[in-house]
């Protein structure tokens, strides 16, 4: 627009003819503030004491972002992201590539205790070597409802995490009188005789998921992505017992403190909040 108009007025005055800026304004249809208007850089101010706030947080939680963060502290995001832009303490972004994704078999459900799902994977417990853990989660609320680190991945570890998850949801050990799912991939441990015969006996539906599709089991594979990322990254296990104590503290805080991208970042697995939709089902469904 400036640059324009006094490009115009100058061809019109090499051609002979005078026109103030204002006349070729007012033929052009522009407002004349756009010719004397200049923009004030504004200098961004951050909060000091926030930004300890978020330094604090940030050494306790390194791999949250802004949203979580500021969920977190209590505070508005936009002056969390803004600190973390300034302060370049922004988390590395994953690269988004494509995947082709199973369109059948969806592991999310509508009400709690309609369809849990587990897996196992490892974890590096320093002189005891690498050990299994087992966990059991329900598709519904996303808690962690059992549990289990032992030094060998054999069906008894799962079995065990699979009758602490029952004792945990119906009070005691035994034979369940209600339509229950369980979802694992085709691994050696869920499909062997033992394995099988155990969920059986409790009651429960075993359902496997397409090979080499683990995107159908998808809910405790992004556990075991937050577990690693947020727990066992960031130490360095000595034995399995200091393995168990520390992993038992961060599942305990993943099911009752921690924000959930599924409550819409305003409450935990077993805690959702008052004023979400998301959680209000939820809630009304754990009633």
């Amino acid at each position: 627009g400036r640059e324009l108009v006094r490009s115009l007025q100058a061809e019109l005055a090499q051609e002979g003819h005078v026109v103030s800026l204002v006349k070729l304004c007012q033929w052009l249809g522009l407002p004349r503030r756009t010719l004397y208007y200049r923009p004030k850089p504004r200098r961004r101010v951050i909060n000091t004491d926030l930004a300890t706030r978020v330094k604090l947080a940030l050494e306790r939680f390194p791999t949250y972002g802004y949203r979580r963060l500021a969920c977190v502290l209590g505070e508005n995001r936009k002056p969390i992201q803004r600190i973390l832009q300034l302060k370049n303490w922004q988390v590395r972004k994953r690269p988004q590539g494509f995947r082709p994704r199973a369109r059948s078999l969806p592991s999310v459900t509508t009400r709690p205790d309609e369809r849990w799902a587990t897996d196992l994977t490892h974890v590096w417990c320093g002189k005891d070597r690498r050990g299994s853990l087992a966990v059991i989660i329900d598709c519904c609320t996303r808690e962690i409802l059992g549990w289990r680190l032992s030094d060998n991945g054999s069906s008894k570890t799962a079995e065990a995490a699979l009758e602490e998850a029952l004792v945990f949801r119906f009070g005691a050990l035994g034979r369940i009188h209600q339509p229950l799912a369980l979802r694992s991939d085709n691994g050696l441990v869920f499909s062997s005789r033992h394995y099988t015969a155990t969920v059986k006996a409790y009651g429960l539906t075993q359902e496997f998921t397409t090979p080499y599709t683990p995107e159908q089991n998808g809910l405790v594979e992004r556990f075991f992505r937050s577990l690693k990322e947020e727990c066992i990254w960031q130490h360095r296990f000595e034995s399995l017992g200091q393995a168990r104590a520390v992993l038992g503290r961060w599942i305990r805080y993943y099911n009752e403190e921690r924000p959930h991208q599924s409550h819409r970042l305003c409450g935990a697995p077993s805690t959702p909040c008052n004023s979400c939709v998301g959680c209000a089902k939820t809630r009304g469904s754990l009633q």
